[in-house]
């Protein structure tokens, strides 16, 4: 791969990059004392939507929703979505059960702030009962937002928008129920309560694989990353109330099982399930990845790559990621995810390299001789050849980006405190810049 020496001069200075801070020095795991001037969070809690998982299973939501008694349903998907079959079954289930609905099929691929709005309008004029929500991860969250806001027409849209953004204020009351249909494998929206609003959960995810038959090769890949990435985090600070206790809430020994494991079945299934889309166990072992994935980040979080994404896909200029039938500029979360993971993982790899080491190896590199202090590169050399055989835009100046353009993208990225402090390694400005820096081009 060309440029390769590069790439690793750059990587390397991130790796030998000191951190002074007491909670990151060498010694640090997880658990253990450190210096910090609010305690530790002592207690971690798991939870996850129901899941109901097999091919076919979306033909029972319609029964579903009789026997919660919905009268008025809310469908919301995105137009390409609502011409193929996995809303096809939805609806055809819904009828034969005589479920009334509406639909909204406006949602935005990467939703705005604008997108969002319009969604809770349609919500809140429907005055529904139940919610139902086919498609990816765009999907599924702008149906979490609609749901939350018609619940609370009284917030204004900040009120839940997490800090420091928005108020991010504790939900206090009940919302109504949803059911997510996801049709992408990667976000694992449908286990999770995160979004860039406050934790609202469905109340199933019907994970259906047959519906990752209709993914395009590339939405395919772009979907899988973002199963890719998995979370290395210090502890997150007590919170005066259990209330108050983020959906992120830092690494467990509970989402380490998740995440390993998804790790593994990517490993193993992603590049068949991105260069044939006829292969069925593959998809749907990705599709089950995605839910294995979106359990352990759903509790314990992501850092620095979904941090940093924000701006790349909020920045975009003119690019557009091909298979998206879309008619706007977009750069899709999860490629705006992978593109910094060799540089993060190459910076944050001094404060855990097991854990570095353990994700190289699982992704196929020879650790049997590899030592601590070189867990970064060794990773970050995993990583660039698994984007490289699945063919991903060779880093940020592939999708448009330049060196004038770092600053504003570390601008966009200080603000996503929810996700940048749960990385293991405490980071400056000028770090994120060389982050950026070094993620201009990966092969």
């Amino acid at each position: 791969m060309a440029g390769r020496s590069r790439v690793v001069s750059l990587l390397r200075q991130l790796e030998k990059a000191a951190c002074s801070c007491p909670a990151h020095s060498q010694t640090y795991h997880q658990g253990s004392g450190h210096a910090c001037d609010r305690a530790t969070d002592y207690a971690f809690e798991m939870a996850c939507s129901n899941i109901r998982y097999g091919e076919g299973v979306t033909k029972e939501i319609g029964m579903d929703l009789q026997n919660l008694g919905a009268r008025n349903v809310c469908l919301m998907t995105d137009k390409n979505l609502s011409r193929l079959p996995p809303v096809r079954a939805v609806l055809e289930s819904m009828s034969k059960h005589g479920v009334t609905y509406k639909c909204y099929d406006n949602v935005r691929v990467e939703p705005t702030d604008t997108s969002f709005k319009e969604a809770i309008a349609f919500a809140k004029a429907g005055e529904f009962d139940a919610y139902v929500a086919v498609g990816g991860g765009s999907v599924i969250d702008t149906c979490k937002a609609a749901n939350l806001y018609a619940c609370h027409p009284e917030a204004d849209f900040l009120d839940f928008v997490n800090a420091p953004i928005g108020k991010g204020k504790p939900i206090t009351r009940s919302l109504l129920p949803l059911i997510a249909v996801p049709t992408t494998a990667g976000t694992g929206s449908e286990t999770t309560g995160a979004s860039p609003v406050r934790a609202i959960r469905p109340m199933l995810g019907m994970v259906d694989p047959l519906h990752t038959l209709h993914m395009p090769q590339r939405v395919a890949a772009n979907s899988g990353f973002d199963v890719l990435c998995p979370a290395l985090h210090h502890a997150e600070p007590l919170p005066p109330n259990p209330i108050n206790r983020p959906a992120y809430q830092g690494s467990n020994p509970v989402s380490d099982v998740w995440s390993r494991h998804a790790l593994h079945i990517v490993a193993k299934f992603m590049k068949r399930a991105v260069r044939d889309p006829e292969d069925l166990e593959a998809r749907s072992s990705m599709h089950l990845a995605s839910v294995f994935a979106g359990i352990g980040f759903g509790n314990a979080g992501v850092h620095l790559c979904h941090g940093m994404s924000y701006p790349i896909a909020g920045n975009v200029k003119t690019f557009k990621a091909k298979e998206y039938n879309v008619d706007h500029p977009i750069v899709p979360h999860g490629l705006s995810v992978v593109l910094t993971s060799p540089a993060v993982f190459t910076f944050t790899a001094t404060m855990c390299p097991e854990r570095h080491l353990e994700a190289a190896q699982i992704l196929g590199a020879d650790v049997s001789n590899a030592k601590n202090e070189d867990a970064g590169l060794v990773l970050a050399d995993a990583l660039r050849q698994f984007l490289y055989d699945l063919e991903v835009d060779d880093g940020l100046s592939a999708i448009g980006y330049t060196k004038e353009d770092i600053p504003a993208l570390v601008k966009g990225t200080l603000p996503q405190e929810r996700v940048t402090k749960l990385s293991p390694r405490s980071h400056t400005e000028e770090d994120l810049a060389h982050l950026f820096e070094a993620s201009m081009r990966l092969y």
